[in-house]
């Protein structure tokens, strides 16, 4: 019944993919679409599970990973692929500050044929965007993706929001732009490696990455969209609870239940 429900409420965006609330089964048959963005809460083992399922559904060429640099992701080989242990010593990934490699593995496997790509920057490059402009860090490409415009006063207001909040309230004033900066690169990373990774295999492409990558309106997709106008992109959220109300910056979004985690600002807090 719920399902049936759910599947009442999809409408349809540009390109003729459905928009709304899904589940999971859905992700056996999406719509077509060159780029699937996979978001994801990183220490919830169902949203990686619904991406391993897409990903066997999808059969993609190549799939972008934010949690590999382009050097891990040539780390990947037939060799160690399918066994978790030496991948995860390859990829160094107890030093990564990901989550539990257990989780990540089935993404991996579930598309023996697609090429892996890694979107991620080094850490030291993000860092810089803190203090400085990030279209100088990202190079002669910045103004193809967008990246060279600054934000909107509301827009830049709205993304120093979420960044407090999301850093329990701890961050210095002052830090806010920054932090705003390295996001937008961080996204603008990922679009890249995805364009390169569609030319390279002729796609579809996938994209593991976290929700707020995914988000339609200002992640990834936004970055996409500046720079291949045009192309036909598919963005997935997954989140713990079902909004309170207003849009989903995704086209289509699933609930599951959350992951069973202590809290996340005890480490801001005093003791």
């Amino acid at each position: 019944m719920l399902r049936a429900l759910a599947l009442l409420s999809l409408m349809l965006v540009p390109g003729g993919a459905a928009a709304g609330r899904i589940e999971a089964e859905a992700l056996d048959d999406l719509p077509g679409a060159q780029v699937v963005i996979l978001g994801e809460f990183h220490d919830n083992s169902a949203h990686h599970a619904n991406q391993a399922r897409t990903l066997a559904a999808l059969k993609p060429a190549a799939i972008v990973f934010e949690m590999l640099t382009p050097d891990q992701a040539a780390r990947v080989t037939e060799g160690n692929r399918d066994d978790p242990h030496a991948l995860a010593a390859a990829l160094d990934w107890a030093a990564s500050g990901w989550p539990d490699f257990a989780m990540y593995h089935p993404l991996f496997t579930a598309a023996p044929g697609a090429r892996i790509v890694g979107g991620a920057l080094p850490r030291e490059t993000v860092r810089r965007a803190v203090r400085e402009d990030p279209a100088k860090i990202f190079g002669p490409e910045a103004a193809r993706f967008g990246l060279d415009r600054p934000l909107a006063a509301d827009e830049q207001a709205a993304r120093e929001a979420e960044q407090m909040q999301a850093h329990c309230d701890a961050l210095p004033a002052g830090l806010l732009p920054g932090m705003v900066a390295a996001q937008r690169l961080r996204d603008t990373a990922l679009a890249r490696a995805t364009l390169v990774a569609l030319e390279a295999t002729g796609g579809p492409v996938a994209i593991i990455t976290g929700n707020g990558h995914a988000r339609v309106d200002r992640g990834i997709p936004a970055a996409l969209a500046h720079a291949h106008p045009g192309l036909d992109v598919l963005s997935i959220g997954q989140l713990e609870a079902a909004p309170d109300g207003g849009e989903v910056p995704y086209d289509l979004w699933l609930v599951t239940d959350p992951a069973e985690r202590g809290d996340p600002c005890a480490g801001f807090l005093p003791d």
